[in-house]
C-alpha cells in the first residue's frame, strides 16, 4: 500500500519529464512580465485516462479543437497588471454575485467561455474562495484540534474544466490550513464514502470531501458538492458557505494568493481512492451470492458511461465478478460528451444503451450519469428500467429484504407505482417533493419518528438506501441489481435478466406521459413588482380552487408539492420549480384523449395569468 500515496509539487511532462505551466486566460489585458508583481501561472496535475480538453483556458472555444485531442494546451505565463501593494485587495478580480451560484444543496456555474450569453461565473479565484469558505465552515463544525490538521478529499468528473478547478480548490483548502488529498477522476458517491472509510493507507477517513461536477449539464458548466461523514450539505449550509466566500474573495491579496499556492504544494497528496471504492462494490456482490468469487460468470453486461466518470464499472466491478463486458461503450472520460448526454432520463442516452444491449445480445445494460450518482438498467429484451420502472424494481428488491417498509419518492411518480408498491408489494408509498436531497431527508425524518424507510428514490435516478448511509449512489443501486442476478444464479434460477423483469410484473404504466414547462415572464407588468415565486403560488391557488369546483376532478388527499389531481382517466401535477421561474406540468393518462382533457382543465384555470407562457401546453393540446 506504500505506493498509493504520493506527494505532488508540480505537474511533469510525461514524455520529457520537464515542468510545464498552464495559465488561465481571464479575458483582461495583461501588463508586461516585468511590471507584474504577481505571476498567476498555474501548475496542473495530469488528468489520467481522459480525453480532456483544456483549450478553453487560452480563451478559445474547445469546440474549435479536434474531437479527440487528449493533450493539455500549453501556454506561456499570463501576467496581471496590479500596481497596488501586495497586501491590498487584488484589483483585477471581477465582482461576483456568489449567491446566484447556489443550486439547492449544490453550487453550479459556468466554468468555460465560448457559449453566447453565458459568461464565466465559476472562475479560479471564485473557486478558491468557495473552497476556503467550506474549509472554515468545516473547521467550525469539527472543532479542529490545532495539533492535527483536518483533511479534505477532492475529486472530479470528466468535465474539461475539472483540472483547473481542482487546482483552485486545492489552493483554497490549503490556505485555510487544512490538508488536501486529491483523487482525480472520481464519482460523487466515492467522495462521500471517503469520509466513512477507515483505512490509513488511503488517508481515510477524511473530514470533508468536495466533488467537482455539474451532473448532466453541458460541457461549459461545473460546480461543487460537499460532504462530511453526516452526508451531503443542505441548502442552509451552502448559503452559509457562499456568504463566507464573499468576504474571503473581497479580502484576497497578491501576497495571500501566493501564500496559498505555496501551502498547496506543501500539503497536497494524491490517492487512488477509486481502487478501494470499487473493491468494496465487488465484495458486496460476492457476499450476496454466498462468497462466490465470480458470481456473474457467463452474464454478458454492457456499460454506457456516456464519457463521464462511470467507465470504471466495467473493468473494476463487472469483470472481477466474472461478467463479460464486450460491447460496453463511451467508457473513456471526455468532457465534451461527444456521443450523448450522460443522463439516464435522456431519450438519446437510453436509446444508445438499448441498441448496445440488442447488438451485443447482452443479458443486461447499465447506464450512468456523469458523476455516477444516478443510473438505469436495460434488460435483454431492450426494456428500459428508469423513472417509475426503476423505482418499482428497487422497491421490489428492498421490500423483499424489509417487508412493509416505506418507499419515499418525489412528487411526479405515477399513480400506478403507488398501486404496485402498496397492493402488489405490501409496502407503503410516501410521495414527497422534487429534489433528491428533499427525498432523502424525508426518509431520514420518517425513520427518526418511528416510520421505517429503507429506500428514498427520485424519478431522475437518484436512489439512496438506508444500508448505504442514505447516499444516492448509482453504482450501489446497480450492485443491488447485480446482487439479485447473482443470488438467483446461486439458487439455481436461470433466465438472466428475466429475474428483474419478473419483479416489476403487474406495474400499471400510462400510455401517455408528458412534462410541459410553463415559464413565468419576470418582466411582465402582471407581476406588479412581485417575485416569480409569489406569482407562481397565485397560479397554483387559482388552479386548486378550480379543481375543487369540478366534480370530475379529485385533489390528492396527501400532497407536499404543487397541485396534484386525479380524474378523467389519469392525473396531473402542476408545481413551482425549486429554482427557476417555471411551473412544470406533468400529465399521465391511459390515452392521448384523456391526457388532453386533463390539459384542458389546467389551461382553463391558468389562462387568467398573462405573465405565464402556456405555449408548450397549447402546442400539446393542438396535437390532439
Amino acid at each position: 500500500m506504500a505506493a498509493i500515496v504520493v506527494n505532488v509539487i508540480v505537474a511533469k511532462n510525461r514524455q520529457s519529464g520537464t515542468n510545464e505551466y498552464y495559465s488561465y486566460q481571464s479575458g483582461r489585458d495583461c501588463c508586461s512580465a516585468a511590471a507584474a508583481p504577481y505571476n498567476h501561472h498555474r501548475n496542473l496535475l495530469p488528468f489520467h485516462g481522459g480525453k480532456n480538453l483544456l483549450a478553453w483556458r487560452s480563451g478559445i472555444s474547445s469546440m474549435h479543437l479536434p474531437k479527440y485531442q487528449t493533450a493539455f494546451v500549453k501556454r506561456p505565463p499570463i501576467y496581471y497588471c496590479n500596481a497596488a501593494s501586495s497586501t491590498t485587495a487584488v484589483p483585477y478580480l471581477d465582482k461576483v454575485d456568489f449567491m446566484k451560484l447556489q443550486n439547492g444543496s449544490d453550487i453550479r456555474g459556468v466554468a468555460v467561455p465560448g457559449v453566447e450569453g453565458e459568461p464565466v461565473t465559476l472562475t479560479e479565484p471564485v473557486t478558491e474562495a468557495i473552497a476556503a469558505a467550506f474549509s472554515a465552515w468545516l473547521s467550525e463544525k469539527k472543532k479542529v484540534d490545532a495539533s492535527k490538521p483536518l483533511k479534505v478529499s477532492v475529486g472530479h468528473d470528466s468535465r474539461i474544466s475539472a483540472q483547473v478547478l481542482q487546482d483552485a480548490v486545492t489552493r483554497g483548502v490549503a490556505s485555510a490550513g487544512l490538508d488536501v488529498v486529491q483523487y482525480g477522476l472520481a464519482s460523487t458517491p466515492a467522495m462521500f464514502n471517503s469520509t466513512l472509510t477507515e483505512d490509513e493507507a488511503f488517508l481515510c477517513p477524511v473530514d470533508g470531501a468536495i466533488m467537482i461536477t455539474a451532473s448532466h449539464l453541458p460541457y461549459n458548466r461545473n460546480g461543487f458538492k460537499f460532504f462530511t461523514n453526516a452526508g451531503g450539505l443542505g441548502k442552509a449550509d451552502i448559503k452559509n458557505i457562499l456568504e463566507r466566500a464573499v468576504d474571503i474573495y473581497n479580502s484576497f491579496t497578491d501576497e495571500g494568493l501566493m501564500k496559498s499556492k505555496r501551502k498547496a504544494s506543501e500539503s497536497l497528496k494524491r490517492v487512488d481512492y477509486m481502487t478501494l471504492y470499487t473493491s468494496d462494490l465487488v465484495k458486496a456482490v460476492r457476499k450476496a451470492a454466498g462468497n462466490i468469487e465470480k458470481p456473474l460468470e457467463g452474464f454478458h453486461i454492457v456499460v454506457d458511461a456516456g464519457n463521464g466518470a462511470g467507465g470504471f464499472f466495467a473493468e473494476k466491478v463487472l469483470q472481477p465478478l466474472g461478467a463479460i463486458t464486450s460491447g460496453s461503450q463511451f467508457l473513456e472520460p471526455d468532457g465534451m460528451f461527444p456521443n450523448h448526454i450522460p443522463n439516464p432520463e435522456d431519450k438519446t442516452a437510453m436509446k444508445a444503451i438499448t441498441q448496445a444491449v440488442l447488438e451485443n445480445k447482452a443479458d443486461l445494460g447499465i447506464i450512468f450519469d456523469t458523476d455516477v450518482d444516478r443510473s438505469a438498467v436495460v434488460d435483454s429484451t431492450a426494456r428500459e428500467f428508469n423513472r417509475n420502472r426503476l423505482i418499482a424494481l428497487m422497491s421490489a428488491i428492498v421490500l423483499e429484504e424489509h417487508p412493509g417498509t416505506t418507499i419515499v419518492t418525489d412528487s411526479v411518480t405515477s399513480d400506478g407505482l403507488t398501486t404496485f408498491i402498496e397492493n402488489k408489494l405490501g409496502g407503503k408509498h410516501h410521495r414527497f417533493k422534487r429534489g433528491y436531497k428533499n427525498v432523502i431527508d424525508e426518509a431520514v425524518r420518517l425513520n427518526s419518528v418511528g416510520e421505517e424507510s429503507h429506500l428514498a428514490i427520485e424519478t431522475s435516478g437518484h436512489g439512496a438506501l438506508k444500508e448505504n448511509h442514505w447516499l444516492d449512489d448509482g453504482a450501489y443501486l446497480m450492485v443491488k441489481v447485480l446482487n439479485k442476478l447473482a443470488s438467483a444464479r446461486a439458487s439455481g434460477i436461470a433466465g438472466g435478466s428475466k429475474v428483474l423483469t419478473d419483479l416489476v410484473e403487474g406495474l400499471q404504466e400510462p400510455r401517455v406521459a408528458v412534462e410541459l414547462r410553463l415559464k413565468i415572464d419576470q418582466n411582465h407588468p402582471d407581476l406588479k413588482g412581485g417575485s416569480f415565486r409569489e406569482y407562481g403560488e397565485a397560479v397554483l391557488k387559482l388552479l386548486e380552487n378550480h379543481v375543487e369546483s369540478d366534480p370530475k376532478l379529485q385533489k390528492a388527499p396527501v400532497n407536499y408539492e404543487g397541485v396534484r389531481v386525479s380524474g378523467l382517466g389519469g392525473w396531473f401535477l402542476l408545481r413551482l420549480s425549486l429554482h427557476d421561474p417555471v411551473l412544470p406540468l406533468n400529465i399521465e393518462a391511459s390515452s392521448h384523449e384523456d391526457a388532453v382533457k386533463l390539459g384542458l382543465a389546467v389551461a382553463s384555470a391558468v389562462k387568467k395569468f398573462p405573465a405565464l407562457d402556456t405555449s408548450a401546453l397549447d402546442k400539446f393540446l393542438q396535437t390532439s
